[in-house]
């Protein structure tokens, strides 16, 4: 029998950018055992899977149709679609929710936040994973220019600082701990592949197929071991190369993860 998520974890252990980020999501995680836990934004499903292997009952959402299909090919049951900030769950259902790149993708992002503390029960913890608000980045100049604007990942704001989602929690939640990754180095790999995945599309005359930007899902692999190959003998170089993130030590990290909880 094929292993659940047989497609999409060889791809997570070939992305150093989506090994980071669920490194520091279970980093700041409760211990979800025998609690109610929702995930909100996972990409193609595969942080759904590996959230719901650590224990509790988890359900699942996100914004784009596409993305939702394929969390539900990954994890089953419990998948939802959202509307933005509106969520089907009813009042004080969840322990602790796990947000990751959702917030730069809704236009009201401040009506979502007073859906967290609507959901949230009182004690119960938010993780939230956006973009770094870098504008004066150069790095960031050299991926619009190249194509890969917020347009293009689906971002209707370009990211966040810790301020601002204080600001956005409001007087709800008490952010305990906030924190930065992916300096330039793996930003440099995320923007090579992503760059080479623009341009395949370009190739093939389309566009971004999903809001979400870039969303590799199992019907995208389809027929294409030989790139799934080129990626696992890559992989050495470009791990190490992310590795060299620790030499910029001083410098602030291109994503933003924080961990708030829900006051009583």
């Amino acid at each position: 029998m094929t292993e659940p998520g047989g497609w999409a974890l060889p791809l997570f252990r070939r992305s150093v950018l989506k090994q980071a980020k669920f490194r520091r999501i279970t980093h700041l995680l409760d211990d979800p055992s025998g609690r109610d836990c929702l995930d909100v934004g996972a990409d193609n499903g595969v942080i759904s899977l590996l959230l719901r292997r650590l224990g509790g009952r988890w359900s699942s959402a996100d914004l784009d149709e596409r993305a939702v299909a394929s969390i539900r090919e990954l994890v089953g049951e419990r998948v939802y679609r959202l509307d933005g900030a509106r969520t089907p769950f009813p009042e004080r259902a969840f322990d602790q929710v796990v947000i990751v790149d959702y917030l730069e993708h809704i236009a009201d992002d401040r009506a979502f936040a007073r859906e967290l503390a609507r959901i949230v029960r009182p004690g119960g913890g938010v993780i939230i994973n956006v973009p770094h608000l870098r504008p004066r980045s150069l790095l960031n100049r050299v991926r619009h220019a190249i194509g890969l604007t917020d347009a293009w990942h689906g971002h209707l704001r370009p990211g966040y600082t810790v301020e601002q989602l204080r600001d956005l929690l409001g007087p709800d939640f008490v952010v305990e701990r906030a924190e930065t990754y992916s300096r330039s180095f793996s930003e440099l790999v995320d923007t090579g592949l992503n760059g080479l995945y623009l341009v395949e599309k370009r190739r093939r005359g389309r566009g971004a197929e999903s809001a979400k930007g870039t969303v590799v899902t199992g019907a995208d692999l389809q027929g294409r071991r030989g790139q799934l190959l080129l990626l696992s003998l890559l992989y050495p170089f470009l791990w190490g190369l992310a590795r060299l993130d620790a030499l910029l030590w001083r410098q602030p990290g291109y994503k933003l993860i924080l961990r708030a909880r829900r006051l009583g």
